[in-house]
């Protein structure tokens, strides 16, 4: 059976995004990669992309070569480009390495936050609720981000985003698999509850625990939906 083509009607308007073109050309394809729109195993045609963008080869093969570099998809020359499939493999040595930074970093807010971050993060998780209560799961899933980010600000370390988004890419598309699942982000916003009260009582121990609980819940439902659905995972 043919492998199907990436369905670039799919994409969003690049209007959305900021930055240089190729910049948001990749933010398009990235976007439609992460939330599965370009499935697992499906063929990228640059001519169908540029067409649908209205834009050159030029930043699509530049778009390409950037996602090629974080493993989203793989370029076989003088056949085809696709989007990676899920590696478990992958998926648990990004997530080792994620939870390595994200505990330290919430460790380190517990010991040094201001009443601001309190207050940021109050907000978020009020917007939490709200996204969830509304079956939104995409944009629960950016509030989601945020309130990592918040914490992950704290700690005044300009390379850590970058990092932790370096290594995120391969969970991230799993993430947006599961938020649908009955029950995953309603008990989200509760692990993130806990993280905040460990904040907010400015207690490292129980933050770090929070956070590691929280981060380590992506691997344990993970491992059923591999089984599940094979086809989009690596062997």
């Amino acid at each position: 059976m043919p492998t199907p083509a990436a369905d670039a009607t799919k994409l969003l308007d690049i209007r959305n995004f900021s930055g240089l073109l190729s910049d948001r050309v990749y933010e398009a394809l990235k976007t439609a990669i992460l939330r599965m729109d370009f499935e697992p195993g499906a063929v990228l045609r640059k001519g169908a992309i540029c067409e649908e963008l209205g834009v050159s080869r030029t930043p699509v093969s530049d778009a390409i070569m950037k996602l090629e570099s974080e493993g989203l998809v793989e370029v076989i020359p003088q056949s085809a480009t696709r989007v990676t499939k899920m590696s478990m493999r992958e998926i648990r040595e990004d997530a080792f390495l994620r939870e390595a930074l994200e505990v330290s970093a919430v460790e380190y807010a517990a010991l040094h936050h201001g009443p601001e971050l309190i207050a940021r993060l109050g907000r978020n998780l009020t917007m939490q609720e709200s996204q969830v209560e509304d079956g939104d799961y995409e944009e629960f899933f950016k509030t989601d981000q945020e309130f990592h980010r918040l914490i992950l600000d704290c700690c005044k370390i300009s390379r850590l985003h970058d990092t932790i988004r370096f290594v995120s890419n391969h969970m991230d598309r799993a993430r947006l698999m599961l938020l649908p699942e009955p029950g995953r982000s309603v008990d989200s916003v509760k692990e993130h509850k806990k993280i905040f009260a460990a904040i907010k009582k400015s207690d490292p121990d129980r933050a770090r625990a929070a956070m590691q609980n929280h981060l380590r819940q992506l691997i344990k439902r993970l491992e059923p939906l591999e089984k599940e659905r094979p086809e989009m995972f690596a062997p």
